[in-house]
């Protein structure tokens, strides 16, 4: 199926924010950006990767933060109040 497809289909597009534990640092926290069309609110792709996280990188994850947004919004269209020209 196509991004554009996915779109249609409820599948939005979502951002989740890891950040974990280095492992050879411990009291550092490290982020990490994972970005897909997922379906909410089980989000199927993301738990997916969280268990390949946990069986295959040794960073312990502190926290993770979702966010989704529509891909299918309407036009924003505004009209331009004034025009300044720097040369």
């Amino acid at each position: 199926m196509s991004d554009f497809e996915k779109a249609f289909n409820e599948y939005r597009l979502t951002t989740a924010e890891i950040l974990y534990h280095l492992p050879d640092h411990p009291s550092l926290l490290q982020s990490y950006v994972w970005q897909e069309f997922d379906l909410s609110p089980k989000f199927p792709k993301l738990q997916d990767f969280l268990t390949f996280w946990h069986q295959s990188i040794e960073g312990k994850i502190h926290s993770v933060r979702i966010m989704q947004a529509s891909c299918l919004l309407p036009s924003r269209i505004g009209t331009c109040q004034s025009l300044f020209v720097i040369h």
